[in-house]
């Protein structure tokens, strides 16, 4: 941790006692944030007051300040930090009064129900102990740029969810992975990234506490410093929220553009596309409380679904945001859209043909929006082990990249971290990054860079039916004279569609079919035969397959001596012992 972040840490000491330690974030969180706001505006409070003074039409003072000050807030009250602690006898009143006096916009407070936190503290007389604290902490911008302020919020909540035995990563992402994905979703545009005075739109459904919106900024602006990028989110847990809200006001981004909600029962942002969208979902987590608007909105909108794919399993809702970002970026005759999400193994082939998970696949593949999906190390996430997957998505592919996806083996660019941060022990550092970024721009086959048509990952799943027979063996037919089949060896076989070199796609069905059968079945069960009617198409990418490698197994003769000498030296140790 920083020390900033340890400093900030530290004020929780004076909570001890009244507070349990998973209430601490209830009252350091909202501090940190009143008091950088605070630090926004300390070099503007004298404009501010004087737009105060010249109109009570809150509309207008919000325009005027934005003109004269660049802020998207502003406070109406006389309170600052400095000024609460000069009237310690007061300082209840007079902070609810300071919180008050914020903004309409600035509603970050009501969702930590911040005037609770106030009175509990004034009533266990810590409430001067903890403001002093914080007034001795610098959070203006000019002593805490954006990016790091992003840090600072991201070290305190995850030291809180611990705390509170939370799952520190259902709030935010590590930056280290955001920085990844940015990085590969803006490849896609470096020329319209330096254009003088580009502007940009990024969106997040799932926007935590806005990681992916600040990191993405923030690298934009190193690419080029004259662009401007206008970020969207949408974030369904009130505390994450008021963090991710404040964090946009304080660098000047429209507060109306964070919005809290559940996106896929309620899209707050609908009928709008976006350049880039950006998402780590949550993992296996059920949408069963979205289940009633999810499917209204489907029969409502029709062709214009977020959801034209399907539905996954009830049990896990990735996949709908998975398509909710494939609608959400901006259409090809506005200049096409990008968009990058973190998902785990599950959506890559979970699901038989024509089940859920394969009609979302197929979807998105048919339609080539799949531009590539880059495997990451595993131990990368604070609250998980397992392996991740980020899926690019691009519906305005360059010439090269059309019909075709990229599978990027990443699991072995990683770099240790010298202490554990919950389950997060490995980082992609900036090699790694770059490495990664690389295998993306040079789009060739090597070892850890696999590039195939979308066809790869398509197959039928064929029926085969073998004769019932009766008790003397004779095959059992119908009043058509044509065999009955047996249920009971009834088998079902997946034909790619590529079997045999075919390059057709599902226009060659019939003859691709009638080949494999040909060849991998009949040979085994001469009286089987396919039923037409139950062939089902089914899409899966299964990755781990395109990139394992045989090691063959070590020789026998070097496994026996190698457990001869640990026979040997065991019976020495032996030998000592019954001395």
């Amino acid at each position: 941790m920083s020390s900033l972040g340890t400093f900030v840490w530290s004020i929780a000491d004076q909570l001890r006692g009244p507070f349990k330690p998973h209430q601490y974030g209830d009252v350091i969180l909202p501090m940190t944030i009143l008091r950088r706001l605070d630090g926004v505006m300390s070099a503007h409070r004298d404009v501010i007051d004087e737009v105060l003074r010249s109109t009570d039409n809150d509309d207008l003072r919000d325009v005027r300040i934005r003109q004269k000050t660049g802020l998207g807030f502003y406070n109406s009250s006389p309170w600052t930090f400095a000024r609460l602690l000069g009237d310690p006898l007061g300082l209840q009143a007079n902070l609810i009064d300071y919180i008050s006096g914020f903004s309409k916009n600035i509603d970050v407070f009501d969702r930590f129900k911040f005037d609770d936190q106030i009175e509990a503290l004034a009533e266990s007389n810590r409430l001067l102990l903890v403001v002093q604290r914080f007034a001795d902490v610098d959070l203006s911008p000019e002593a805490m740029p954006n990016a790091a302020m992003g840090d600072l919020f991201e070290e305190l909540i995850r030291k809180f969810a611990e705390a509170s035995n939370e799952t520190a990563g259902e709030h935010f992402t590590p930056r280290d992975a955001i920085r990844l994905i940015v990085d590969l979703l803006f490849a896609g545009d470096d020329s319209g990234l330096t254009e003088k005075g580009a502007v940009r739109s990024i969106y997040d459904p799932t926007a935590g506490t806005g990681g992916m919106l600040s990191v993405a900024e923030e690298r934009l602006l190193e690419m080029n410093p004259d662009a401007a990028l206008r970020l969207y989110g949408q974030e369904i847990n009130p505390q994450s929220y008021a963090i991710c809200k404040s964090d946009m006001i304080a660098k000047g981004q429209d507060a109306t553009n964070i919005r809290l909600g559940n996106t896929l029962s309620d899209d707050l942002f609908a009928g709008q596309t976006f350049d880039y969208c950006l998402s780590n979902p949550p993992y296996g987590v059920d949408w069963k409380a979205s289940q009633a608007a999810v499917k209204a909105h489907i029969q409502d909108a029709g062709e214009r679904s977020r959801f034209p794919g399907g539905l996954p399993p009830i049990s896990d809702g990735q996949m709908l945001f998975l398509q909710h970002i494939a609608t959400k970026m901006r259409p090809v005759h506005e200049g096409g859209g990008r968009a990058g999400i973190v998902l785990n193994g599950s959506p890559l082939f979970t699901g038989a043909a024509e089940s859920g998970p394969s009609q979302i696949r197929r979807w998105l593949l048919e339609h080539d929006l799949v531009d590539a999906i880059i495997a990451l190390p595993t131990n990368m996430f604070y609250n998980t082990g397992i392996a991740t997957y980020v899926w690019l998505l691009d519906n305005q592919k360059p010439a090269d990249r059309i019909g075709t996806v990229q599978l990027i083996d990443g699991t072995g660019f990683w770099s240790k971290l010298r202490k554990n941060l919950g389950q997060k022990n490995r980082e992609v550092s900036k090699k790694d990054r770059a490495e990664i970024a690389r295998l993306y721009a040079e789009h060739v086959e090597q070892k850890h860079s696999k590039i195939f048509p979308t066809d790869a990952f398509g197959y039928w799943t064929i029926t085969v039916e073998r004769p019932l027979r009766d008790e003397h063996g004779e095959i059992v037919r119908d009043r058509k004279g044509n065999p009955k089949a047996d249920s009971k060896l009834r088998d079902t076989e997946n034909v790619p569609f590529t079997w045999g070199g075919n390059k057709a796609g599902t226009d060659a069905r019939d003859e691709v079919i009638s080949k494999y059968f040909a060849s991998e079945v009949l040979p085994h069960v001469p009286d089987a035969w396919v039923d037409a009617a139950k062939t089902k198409v089914g899409y899966e990418i299964p990755f781990t397959r395109h990139f394992y490698e045989y090691v063959p197994p070590r020789p026998l003769e070097e496994i026996d001596a190698e457990l001869n000498q640990l026979v040997g030296e065991i019976m020495e140790l032996l030998k000592g012992v019954e001395r």
